[in-house]
């Protein structure tokens, strides 16, 4: 008992109740209740075991639940630690519109009425699905996988503004939604300011935190004609080109290095590409 871990859950299979019936009744009922001595959440018998009568009123006696599975151990303990972390997780709920565009997850955010609904919604008339609108809930998996998902109110219902809710799964089909997806790029929309420097290469990235984990992060400055489905769209593809080890900004700055390396070898020679141009006569 020196390394009794009793806050957790105790998982009892087929070698804890053989070691319990291989002692005589004068020893076996004595040392079970050695367990309830401390604050325990739980015993859990897998492989269809089961506690005998009067162990079972020890239990019972100290309030302590008693469960049986038909699982064996191993998949007992994944589908109890599995639960637990759904249910005992950080989560936090975050003002936004959540997208699944080309299988990543991007999350819209920005101050009320700039049209990140209105953005989903014409992601989805392109084909794309939606998780959940103004009502974000993100929980951490792990150490480093946040999942987005819509409250059991809203679920995949959308507020557009002058039109007022919509059923997004009744209008565009079952495909068009899901009920979770991975947080992969946090893009935030705000209005277009004369005083701010955006990124115009890509080479400096941007990453915010949510519940502790690092996420990529794009401020988007949007204004009338700009048409920021389509720019959402290759938002998404070039994170996914990331994934495959392809980073548009840094090939760019490889071929303008490259280029400029070998400028001064080639200032005294005619540019071949000057020559076709200037003898392409269509």
């Amino acid at each position: 008992m020196e390394l009794f871990t009793f806050h957790r859950v105790q998982v009892m299979g087929n070698t804890e109740v053989n070691y319990l019936r291989s002692l005589p009744a004068e020893q076996r009922i004595p040392s079970f209740p050695r367990l309830f001595e401390f604050d325990i959440p739980c015993i859990i018998m897998t492989a269809g075991n089961t506690l005998e009568p009067e162990l079972l009123a020890i239990a019972t006696e100290h309030g302590v639940p008693v469960f049986t599975t038909k699982y064996e151990t191993t998949k007992a303990v994944y589908f109890v630690g599995d639960f637990l972390d759904d249910q005992f997780s950080p989560k936090t709920i975050i003002h936004g519109a959540f997208v699944d565009v080309y299988g990543i997850g991007v999350l819209f955010v920005g101050r009320s009425g700039i049209g990140k609904s209105e953005i989903a919604l014409d992601l989805i008339e392109r084909g794309h699905r939606l998780v959940a609108d103004d009502v974000v809930m993100v929980i951490r998996k792990g150490e480093s996988i946040l999942m987005g998902s819509g409250s059991s109110l809203v679920k995949h219902f959308m507020e557009v503004r002058g039109l007022g809710l919509i059923d997004i799964r009744s209008i565009f089909g079952v495909r068009s939604v899901r009920f979770q997806k991975r947080v992969e790029v946090v893009v935030q929309l705000e209005e277009w300011d004369d005083t701010i420097e955006y990124t115009r290469t890509g080479l400096d990235t941007s990453e915010t935190e949510i519940l502790g984990v690092s996420v990529p992060h794009i401020r988007l400055p949007i204004f009338p004609g700009k048409n920021v489905t389509v720019i959402s769209e290759v938002i998404a593809l070039n994170h996914l080109l990331k994934h495959y080890g392809h980073d548009s900004a840094l090939e760019f700055s490889r071929r303008l290095q490259t280029m400029l390396e070998q400028k001064a070898d080639a200032d005294d020679k005619s540019d071949p590409m000057i020559d076709w141009l200037e003898h392409d006569f269509e």
